[in-house]
């Protein structure tokens, strides 16, 4: 029993190691070649913190550990938002940009709703089973190419850049740690889905409760360490466009690659684990707005606009967490 537990931490641990130096070492390269810090963070920043999802996706696709692919990424978007986001507004309330609530937020509604609408064939087309076929991943990579088009394009819309400081490394430096990173992503992949499923059928659970929870939560955890970083130096945008971000690479990136690897069967039960995350978009959504709400409706002679997320308003994120593991806990 401790063994497997074991295993899953040492995957962990590959997997936050081997993005952060796939991210260190591809950033250096890219700052030598003169790309612009604002579009390494839109591009190979925003792909690093994906990695370790990615990775366990596509062990867990080739393996057909399907429960585990849909658990991880639903389980970490959920994550992303309600703890990680309440987290960080303890540490300091975030204000939001109005780009991002216009623009980032709604476009992760709609990866939602794909997601949602892929899966569910069974109801929608009166199909025996549900499954997210390689047609509606390749549907998935067409939405994510739109997304990657809008953020490469933003420098051009006027965004700020803000740039951070770095250490120089060599070359050669800079690309012993791409491919250090790479393996510790490879491994780090493989141990964990190896071990999740070990340890779902040791305690006899399932292993989409292991993918909501225990690897959704160790797959999260650079953006984790990311967004509570930003927040304490408050630098709120990164702190919510970390987040934002990330869950739309997860669906649109992740498991549209999954998709094509192996069709992914779409379990009935999960569509409460799904419509759970829409629930979290729309609170997240609506915390953002409320305080502009409450400008038009109470103070309407006040011109300035306000999006922010408060310290309660965190606490009633990480309140909906831990209330969302009990019940999939006491669910099975």
């Amino acid at each position: 029993m401790l063994l497997p537990l074991l295993t899953l931490l040492f995957g962990f641990i590959l997997l936050v190691k081997g993005a952060d130096w796939l991210v260190d070492g591809a950033s250096e390269l890219a700052r030598r070649i003169g790309v612009s810090d604002l579009a390494i963070g839109l591009t190979i920043v925003a792909f690093g913190t994906s990695m370790p999802e990615f990775m366990v996706n596509m062990f867990a696709s080739v393996q057909g550990n399907s429960a585990i692919a849909i658990g991880n990424i639903v389980g970490s978007n959920i994550f992303n938002i309600l703890l990680i986001l309440g987290i960080s507004s303890l540490i300091t309330p975030i204000v939001v940009q109005r780009s991002t609530t216009l623009k980032e937020i709604p476009f992760s509604f709609l990866a939602v709703f794909a997601l949602l609408a892929f899966a569910n064939d069974r109801f929608l087309d009166g199909n025996p089973v549900s499954v997210l076929s390689r047609a509606e991943g390749i549907g998935f990579l067409g939405f994510f190419a739109i997304f990657l088009i809008y953020t490469i394009g933003m420098p051009r819309n006027g965004e700020a850049a803000q740039t951070e400081p770095h250490t120089q490394r060599s070359i050669l430096l800079s690309s012993i740690f791409i491919v250090l990173g790479f393996i510790a992503l490879i491994i780090g992949g493989k141990l964990t889905v190896d071990a999740a499923v070990v340890i779902a059928r040791l305690f006899n659970l399932s292993e989409t409760l292991i993918g909501l929870t225990i690897v959704a939560a160790g797959t999260s955890l650079p953006e984790l360490a990311t967004s509570a970083v930003a927040a304490y130096k408050k630098n709120a945008d990164i702190a919510v466009g970390n987040i934002v971000g990330s869950n739309i690479f997860n669906i649109f990136w992740i498991l549209g690659v999954s998709a094509i690897i192996r069709p992914i069967p779409f379990p009935p039960q999960a569509n409460f684990d799904l419509w759970f995350l829409v629930a979290a978009t729309v609170l997240l959504f609506f915390l953002i707005h409320n305080g502009w709400f409450f400008r038009r409706v109470f103070l309407w002679w006040r011109q300035k606009e306000s999006y922010i997320i408060r310290r309660w308003e965190g606490i009633v994120m990480l309140i909906s967490y831990f209330a969302y593991v009990a019940y999939i806990g006491w669910r099975g």
